[in-house]
C-alpha cells in the first residue's frame, strides 16, 4: 500500500524544461523529481505534485476563539485548533517556528482523518474548527476535506492564514471557510521581501477577495515589531488602505512581538506601541481596533461603532460583560454589530484543553 498521508495535489502544471511548477502560492516552486517546495509538505513524486502531510497534525487543542484572534465571530465559544508542519513564507520572527519550519513532519505529527476531527469537535461541543499554528494554504486538500466534514455536523471552519495564495486555489479554499483571520505582516514590500521572503501585493489581493467576493467573516492581525513595521507612517498607510479598500468595519488586531526564531535581537513590543497604533487606526476611521498578546482591557473591548458604548468587555480571553441583544445589536442604540453573534455569549473562558484524537 502507498503512503496514506501522500495524496495528489491540485494546482500545478508541467514546464518545458521537465520540471513541475506548483501553482498553489505565489512562490511558484519549480520541482525536479523527489524535490519538495519551500513549504516542505508539497513535493514532486514521479510526474505529479503531491501533498505529503495529509491527515497529519502537530497536535490538537481546544482554545477560546478570541485567541485566533476573532472577536466578532461567536465570542466566548470553544474552537478545536490544529496545524500541520511547514509554511510557504519564511518569516524571521515566526513564533511557531518549531512547527512552521519543521522538516521532520512524521516525527512531530499526530494523525486524524477529516471525519475524526469533525467528530472530536462535535463531541467536545466546539462551534468551530481552526486551521492555525502554520498556514492552512499549504495543506489545502486536507483543510478542505476537514471543513466539509465539519460542515456536515454544523461546525464552522476558520482559516488563520497569511493570505499568500494564488487566485484559483484561493477561490476553492475560501468557498469552504466561514471565517478568517489574515496576518497582514506589514505594509511594505521591503518588509515582506527581506523578513518574510514573500510579497505584499498577493496578501492585499486576498484581503480584497475575501471581503468583497465571499461571505467569509474577515478579521486582520498585524504583529508590531519594534523598528521594523511600527512607524506612524506605515501604520497610517495600512489603516488608510484598509479603510479605502475594505471599509471601516473589518476588525483589526495589533499584537505584541516577543523575540523568537531568527529575530531574538529585537526587543519586545511595549504596550504603549500597541495603544498608539490603535489610536492611529481609530483616527483613520476604523471602528473595531484591538490590542493583543499583552493585558489591555480597553484594547480588548468591543465598542459600538455608532454610539461608542462598550458592548463586549474582555479580561484577556474571558468575556466579563455583554451588551448585545438577542439579534446582535447594541442595547443602547440598536445598531447591529458586524460579525456573527448568538443570543447569549459563550462561556469557554481562557481555557486551553489539549485533545487526543484517534486517527481512523
Amino acid at each position: 500500500m502507498g503512503d496514506p498521508h501522500s495524496v495528489p495535489g491540485r494546482f500545478w502544471h508541467p514546464l518545458d524544461n521537465g520540471k513541475l511548477q506548483c501553482d498553489l502560492c505565489p512562490r511558484y516552486c519549480q520541482l525536479n523529481k523527489n524535490q519538495r517546495g519551500l513549504c516542505f509538505v508539497r513535493g514532486r513524486v514521479n510526474d505529479e505534485i503531491r501533498l505529503l502531510s495529509y491527515g497529519l497534525s502537530s497536535g490538537f487543542c481546544i482554545d477560546p476563539i478570541e485567541k485566533k484572534p476573532l472577536n466578532h465571530f461567536l465570542p466566548g465559544t470553544p474552537v478545536l485548533s490544529f496545524g500541520t508542519a511547514g509554511c510557504n513564507l519564511a518569516c524571521r520572527f515566526c513564533q511557531n517556528w518549531d512547527i512552521s519550519r519543521s522538516r521532520e513532519t512524521a516525527r512531530l505529527s499526530d494523525s486524524a482523518s477529516p471525519q475524526a476531527l469533525a467528530e472530536a469537535a462535535f463531541n467536545h461541543h466546539c462551534r468551530s474548527i481552526a486551521f492555525t499554528y502554520n498556514d492552512p494554504v499549504i495543506f489545502h486538500e486536507y483543510a478542505i476535506d476537514v471543513a466539509r466534514a465539519c460542515h456536515d455536523k454544523g461546525i464552522n471552519s476558520i482559516a488563520v492564514s497569511a493570505g499568500y495564495v494564488c487566485p484559483e486555489p484561493r477561490e476553492a479554499f475560501y468557498a469552504e471557510m466561514d471565517a478568517a483571520n489574515i496576518d497582514l505582516k506589514a505594509f511594505s514590500e521591503r518588509f515582506y521581501k527581506r523578513i518574510c521572503g514573500g510579497e505584499l501585493a498577493p496578501v492585499l489581493d486576498t484581503l480584497k477577495y475575501i471581503h468583497h467576493e465571499t461571505d467569509v467573516w474577515l478579521e486582520i492581525t498585524t504583529l508590531l515589531i519594534p523598528g521594523e513595521n511600527d512607524s506612524d507612517s506605515e501604520i497610517l498607510a495600512m489603516c488608510e488602505w484598509i479603510r479605502d479598500h475594505l471599509g471601516t468595519e473589518v476588525p483589526l488586531h495589533f499584537t505584541a512581538f516577543h523575540p523568537d526564531w531568527k529575530m531574538r535581537d529585537h526587543p519586545r513590543t511595549p504596550l504603549a506601541t500597541l495603544r498608539h497604533a490603535r489610536a492611529l487606526a481609530l483616527q483613520q476611521g476604523l471602528k473595531f481596533v484591538y490590542t493583543g498578546n499583552l493585558p489591555d482591557q480597553e484594547g480588548n473591548t468591543t465598542y459600538c461603532g455608532q454610539c461608542g458604548e462598550a458592548l463586549i468587555k474582555r479580561q484577556g480571553y474571558t468575556l466579563i460583560d455583554w451588551q448585545l441583544d438577542a439579534q446582535g445589536c447594541c442595547k443602547h442604540c440598536n445598531t447591529p454589530l458586524p460579525g456573527l453573534f448568538e443570543a447569549e455569549p459563550g462561556h469557554w473562558g481562557a481555557r486551553r484543553l489539549p485533545v487526543h484524537i484517534e486517527g481512523r
